[in-house]
């Protein structure tokens, strides 16, 4: 036997494997390509327009996105937990038909609580059957859209309601000055993503939504209470439709129950965008407000462009489309 074979040795990785293993784990993060290519489209349409890239456009394109990003917030709730609501946005309709009517005779404080309950009772509702008949929920939700539309309809009598000014319109007012300003409902919005960020990756609650999403019968394993987490969800998910009506009076001080017919397709998109898996237990609430800000922007560019809405929406759709495609590509690579 040859002793004197030299021993193999192991070296350490070199610093450039090392920094390319980092930039690989980085690229991968869920959030980095809704991230880029929100800046691919804020460079393209700063190069190829003069008005986009201009302190007011920027201040009109958030104001505009208040009312379907606060709705965002709660379909992204509900998606992570493996469902969809497909009412979120007749509620808020309804929402600002009951603070119009009753404000206008009880007050506007009176109007705006009135809303809340029944926007709560709502999404409560959404819960209860889901929870407590199994009925999917898109089925529930779909059913519960067409009935809360009608009822709508039938308590406004098909009419609409202005809002004088006051606190029903608060969330329309201006804040700031000069070349850039923004309305209350701009922070409204940014505040209930930082209170729905913090819920999410702060707290037990928070993670029991992932857990009954990602996989309900180990959570149910594990102790926790799904049925009760679905109910929370859906609640919660009335309440923050409250806000976006409250936001919608103060975009536009009138009650209409025709509007935002579209508000459950573009939260949807805007949730999809962002990297939340429609099949629940993955995405982030940061995700949904880059892919709110992703379809505000495609739009504003594209009409700044003087690209006709029609090809606006086909690529929208496109986009919603690679989003979906690239969730089921990483859910087989994760199994």
């Amino acid at each position: 036997m040859n002793t004197n074979t030299p021993v193999p040795t192991i070296t350490a990785p070199r610093p450039a494997n090392q920094r390319t293993m980092r930039l690989t784990n980085a690229l991968r993060q869920p959030l980095v390509g809704p991230l880029a290519a929100l800046i691919i489209a804020v460079v393209v349409f700063s190069l190829i327009t003069d008005t986009f890239f201009t302190p007011y456009n920027l201040s009109l394109i958030l104001q505009q996105s208040v009312v379907v990003g606060i709705l965002a917030v709660a379909q992204t709730l509900v998606i992570l937990t493996g469902g969809i609501d497909l009412s979120i946005g007749a509620i808020a309709v309804l929402g600002t038909i009951v603070m119009a009517k009753i404000g206008a005779v009880n007050g506007p404080w009176v109007g705006i609580l009135a809303a809340v309950v029944v926007c709560v009772v709502a999404g409560t509702i959404n819960g209860a059957l889901v929870t407590v008949l199994r009925l999917p929920p898109f089925i529930v939700t779909l059913g519960t859209f067409t009935a809360i539309y009608a009822i709508t309809q039938l308590y406004a009598g098909s009419q609409t309601y202005p809002v004088p000014d006051g606190p029903q319109t608060f969330l329309g007012n201006s804040i700031g000055s000069g070349a850039f300003s923004t309305t209350y409902g701009v922070v409204a919005m940014l505040l209930v993503y930082l209170v729905a960020w913090y819920a999410l990756t702060q707290t037990a609650g928070g993670q029991h939504v992932y857990a009954v999403g990602g996989n309900p019968q180990a959570a149910r394993l594990v102790g926790i209470k799904s049925d009760r987490t679905l109910l929370f969800v859906y609640m919660i998910a009335g309440f923050i439709a409250v806000i976006g009506a409250w936001a919608a009076l103060g975009r536009i001080p009138t009650a209409d129950p025709n509007a935002f017919q579209n508000a459950n397709l573009e939260t949807i998109t805007a949730v999809v965008i962002g990297g939340t898996s429609l099949f629940g237990g993955r995405g982030s609430i940061l995700g949904t407000l880059i892919g709110m800000l992703i379809v505000s922007v495609l739009r504003s560019g594209l009409t700044a462009a003087n690209v006709d809405a029609l090809y606006q929406n086909v690529a929208t759709g496109v986009l919603v489309i690679a989003a979906v495609a690239l969730d089921q590509f990483a859910r087989r690579k994760t199994q």
